[in-house]
């Protein structure tokens, strides 16, 4: 995982004191590793220190983390280490950081020209697994993590969301149904690509908040964002149910109590054989009481421009599936004292999908004739306050809050010589959560947290089918929905599934001997299961025992333990073996024919892993793993014989997934990042409805797991001058071959294509210009093989985005 180092906004920080103190007086100080800036403010509050910087650009430095009693002179030292900055004392309680001057800077005089600064290379921070909930530093982790942090986004990554995290993290990989609609799956743990009320496979988090549960990944931009976190799973002990093959966490820039700024940004992007696009975001910090209160507000809006067209005589249309997205955040951060963090924390987004993105590969590359258009819409809203309190080396975390997704969808449901007819889902998913945690972090990673949890999620799904007359009707529009002619909906059954789950859960690591750390966790669930149909059809309503089929309710308790083993004897390496499970609990499905239930699923993964080499740190750094998992009664989301989506247990699997990833910095100035991912998924005891479906004897892999996945790339700074620098970066992704669905019908192939990219950016004192480019190589590789779940046998593809160019202005103040 390396390091990034990209400033959103940088600041002049001045911390007024409290209660002045002498420089010489030690104190007891804990500082989190981070940022020099809010290392600087947090040493200024726990010692009542005024601490200023000379240069902006300081505050971006990377800092250790120190604890103990220290004076302030002392601390400010052992921040600076390796930094090429110094301290200087102004007054008994007032110091200043500057940076330091070396042999080759010269005095700036009238007739000599300013030297170019000199690169100092700076002492990275310890990389820190926040995602753990113990902070664990990476090399105590025992087991394979990824991700981007120090604001590691550029703008354009911003605006294109999941995606740009994906094509970054060569483990996660997801659907391609569009913005918004998509599953994410994390190694290997793939269900299938349709959208039914089951549980996702992949926790996604901000912060500590719960982002989904029976829905699909929201797909929120990734503005003003400090880092995300990609944990592999299972990971059930300290994240429940829905993790089954990891997490993902995002983690968000957090008020800034000591110094108001902000940033704009902004691009305009083009789009071969498409349409243009465009994106524009605004970031603002306010203290609002100094050191006690500050708001930070995020608001953004994106377009992305189609590029699929239709080409159906009376539906004729370019670049169809035009996208647009726009929402915001707002953090509101109370710090009391020292010791208590209150945020309250709210989220917005809409997005709004024209048309859907598929093509039919017997018309051509970007083309189709559909019959309707398949508009739809994800409406997200979240809620969160959390409060921290601190004691030493114990702190008390509470994190408790709202969300409501709503996701409506509509598919072409036309059959061959019928009238045009239109499917519409609409599946609206309401969480409340609350975890409440105590954690003691003690030295090198080990320490131990026990917490409770309560989570209830409802999900309504309701769905209609309506038929617009005959095809040689001539169109009439409908806002939203250009059609043939004007149909009533018939209401078709739907599903309501609510889930209760009360949990304990606790891990602990200790070192029984020196160099060997063991870690014991374990998580206790109650799930209070309930299910009904919505407008169940007559044909149940019929007798009390149709309607007693029309709800499900169950009461279930599962313990999940895990397991692991880590050493780090050999010098600069690290081995572990961990054993871990997940689950997801069952509920209730309706198909065309009748109502059913699922069970529970659970998987259980054994790993091996090493560790050699800090990223961005060490000139080598190299990680291994090889893990196998066994997964029972998968649920999974299918359609039934006319295609409507419904869940069912499509039987037992197994994964065998071998990793490695490597990280090189051969000078200070470039990175180069390598990473391959190999599975191998079989479904070894399927359930007997899959069985009929599949040929005798065929050998039948899980859906949407990839045989092989890799990513190479390289990161390239560099200083013009003394107020201007240069930063280079590209890479390219190969997404393997994999299969859209289980059996002849859903067999389908998909993947094997490269993605690439290459982003350049020149930074002049706030101002930062930028330019991307998108699938270089304008690759129409098939990202997904599905269009409408209604034609099943049509020769779909799911098109990459043609080669794209973004221009793109940041606006630092």
């Amino acid at each position: 995982m390396a390091r990034h180092a990209e400033v959103l906004f940088v600041t002049a920080l001045a911390i007024a004191a409290a209660s002045p103190v002498r420089a010489a007086d030690r104190q007891e100080i804990s500082i989190a590793p981070g940022r020099l800036g809010e290392a600087a403010i947090a040493l200024g509050r726990q010692t009542g220190a005024s601490i200023g910087m000379s240069d902006q650009s300081l505050a971006v430095i990377a800092t250790p983390a120190i604890r103990g009693r220290l004076s302030v002179e002392g601390a400010l030292r052992k921040l600076l280490k390796g930094s090429g900055a110094h301290v200087r004392r102004i007054d008994a309680n007032t110091w200043r950081i500057v940076r330091g001057q070396t042999p080759r800077e010269q005095p700036r005089t009238a007739t000599a020209m300013p030297a170019p600064a000199p690169e100092v290379e700076q002492e990275p921070a310890d990389i820190i697994v926040t995602a753990s909930k113990r902070d664990t530093p990476l090399p105590r982790y025992a087991g394979m993590v990824d991700g981007i942090g120090d604001n590691g986004f550029t703008s354009s990554e911003a605006a294109g969301g999941t995606a740009s995290l994906i094509f970054r993290v060569s483990s996660l990989s997801s659907t391609h149904a569009g913005t918004g609609r998509n599953k994410l799956f994390i190694r290997a743990i793939a269900d299938s690509g349709v959208a039914g009320p089951t549980q996702a496979t992949t926790g996604q988090y901000l912060g500590d908040m719960r982002l989904n549960y029976a829905a699909p990944d929201p797909d929120l931009r990734l503005y003003d964002m400090q880092g995300v976190e990609v944990l592999e799973g299972p990971q059930g002990t300290l994240y429940g149910a829905g993790s089954l093959g990891g997490i993902v966490r995002m983690i968000p820039n957090a008020p800034n109590l000591a110094a108001a700024g902000g940033q704009i940004s902004a691009g305009v992007s083009a789009t071969q054989h498409g349409d243009p696009g465009g994106d524009l975001a605004a970031t603002i910090n306010l203290p609002i009481v100094a050191e006690k209160i500050a708001l930070r507000v995020v608001g953004y809006g994106v377009q992305e421009g189609g590029y699929i067209d239709n080409e159906n005589p009376l539906y004729r249309k370019n670049d169809v599936n035009r996208t647009r997205t726009y929402g915001g955040r707002a953090a509101l951060r109370f710090a009391p004292d020292e010791d208590w963090t209150i945020d309250l924390n709210g989220v917005y987004q809409r997005i709004e999908g024209e048309d859907a993105q598929y093509a039919a590969r017997q018309i051509g590359r970007l083309k189709r004739a559909s019959a309707l258009a398949q508009p739809y819409s994800s409406e997200y809203a979240l809620a969160n306050l959390r409060v921290e309190r601190q004691w030493d080396d114990l702190r008390f975390v509470s994190s408790t809050g709202l969300v409501r997704n709503i996701l409506s969808e509509s598919y072409d449901a036309t059959q061959p010589d019928g009238p045009p007819s239109l499917f519409r889902q609409r599946n609206k998913v309401g969480i409340f959560s609350t975890e409440n945690r105590i954690v003691r972090d003690l030295d090198n990673g080990l320490g131990w947290i026990l917490g409770a949890s309560y989570l209830e999620s409802t999900s309504d799904i309701q769905r209609s089918l309506t038929s617009y007359g005959t095809a040689a009707v001539q169109p009439q529009v409908i806002p939203g929905v250009p059609m043939y002619g004007r149909g009533m909906p018939a209401t078709s059954t739907g599903v309501r599934n609510r889930i209760r789950e009360a949990t304990l859960f606790g891990e602990a690591s200790f070192e029984p001997m020196k160099g060997l750390i063991a870690t014991i966790g374990g998580r206790l669930t109650n799930s209070r299961l309930s299910g009904e149909a919505l407008d169940p059809i007559d044909l149940l309503s019929a007798s009390a025992i149709a309607r007693a089929e029309a709800q499900a309710n169950r009461n279930e308790t599962i313990f999940l333990p895990s397991f692991s083993l880590l050493t780090d004897a050999l010098p600069g390496m690290t081995i572990y073996a961990r054993f871990q499970q997940g689950f997801r609990p069952g509920g209730l499905a309706v198909d065309d024919q009748h109502i059913q239930r699922f069970r529970n699923d659970r998987a259980s993964t054994i790993e091996l892993g090493f560790r050699k080499g800090v990223p961005g740190v060490d000139p080598i750094a190299l990680t291994g793993n090889i893990a196998h998992t066994r997964w029972r009664d998968i649920q999974a989301d299918v359609t039934d014989r006319i295609g409507i989506p419904t869940t069912a247990n499509i039987g037992d699997g197994r994964i065998y997934t071998v990793e490695a990833r490597v990280a090189l910095h051969p000078v200070a100035r470039l990175t180069l990042d390598g990473s391959i991912i190999y599975n191998n998924s079989r479904l070894i005891r399927p359930a007997q409805f899959v069985r009929l479906l599949s040929y005798e004897g065929q050998s039948l892999t899980l859906p949407n797991v990839a045989n092989l996945g890799g990513r190479i790339g390289f990161d390239y700074r560099a200083p013009l001058g003394d107020d201007m620098n240069f930063h280079l970066s590209g890479s390219a992704r190969y997404e393997g071959k994999s299969q859209l669905g289980v059996g002849p019908i859903l067999g389908r192939t998909q993947g094997d294509y490269v993605d690439t990219a290459l982003s350049a950016s020149l930074t002049r004192g706030r101002v930062q210009w930028s330019l991307t480019l998108a699938n270089l190589l304008d690759s129409s590789g098939n990202q997904f093989s599905l269009g409408t779940p209604f034609d099943l046998r049509g020769d779909y593809v799911t098109p990459l985005r043609p080669r794209t160019v973004r221009l793109g202005l940041d606006f630092a103040f």
